[in-house]
């Protein structure tokens, strides 16, 4: 097991072929999938090819990429992942996640994506991260807030239609100046003093 990092509750490791069983169950809920694909599942196929593509994520980016989510016990979660979009800037990196039902409203979306803005922006060419969801998804729009995100666009989906469509897609971002100023009203000092140093977030871990 090739670890990424930890938090308090989570162990986020790398995806192998080993794990297909448990994605595909993951995409088998219609309520995990409700927002990405109105509830429909994915195809053995589809986990495959996914499975792969995180393969090569790891091998092009050792810092981005997608990852198992596990409770410390071992008990499949679901997964995370930080990595740019297909052509994307590697500099403005996006974070997403995938839990399964048995684990909402814990935090553990907030816990592991504030987890990873902290590898992101111990990056010093990171300059923002965004996340995107459907506009009526408030679940997850509610996760972005508590990481500091802000709204910048809603925007129309190139997709196929699913319920709430019509309402388009939100994308929220958390840019470096924000973060670092952030940092200094909670540790009461004053933005430009966080800027010259000051806490910076724990390096992933790289045990295996």
């Amino acid at each position: 097991m090739q670890v990424f990092l930890t938090t308090d509750r989570m162990v986020l490791r790398r995806i192998t072929p080993d794990d297909a069983p448990l994605l595909l169950g993951l995409d088998s809920d219609p309520e995990v999938m409700r927002y990405l694909t109105g509830g429909r599942p994915s195809a053995p196929a589809d986990i495959d090819g996914n499975i792969r593509r995180y393969q090569g994520w790891y091998r092009a980016y050792p810092e981005r990429g997608y990852w198992i989510a596990q409770d410390t016990g071992g008990a499949f979660l679901g997964w995370f992942h930080l990595r740019h979009p297909h052509g994307g800037d590697p500099a403005e990196p996006e974070l997403g996640y995938r839990l399964a039902r048995a684990h909402w409203g814990r935090g553990l979306a907030t816990e592991g994506s504030f987890a990873l803005l902290g590898t992101a922006f111990a990056d010093p060419s990171v300059r923002r991260v965004f996340a995107r969801t459907m506009a009526v998804n408030t679940g997850s729009r509610r996760v972005m807030e508590k990481l500091g995100m802000r709204l910048v666009r809603t925007f129309a989906l190139d997709a196929p239609p699913i319920p709430g469509a019509e309402h388009g897609e939100v994308e929220y971002a958390l840019t470096r100046t924000d973060r670092e100023r952030a940092e200094a009203e909670r540790h009461g000092r004053r933005p430009r003093d966080a800027a010259r140093g000051g806490p910076r977030p724990p390096a992933p871990s790289r045990e295996a």
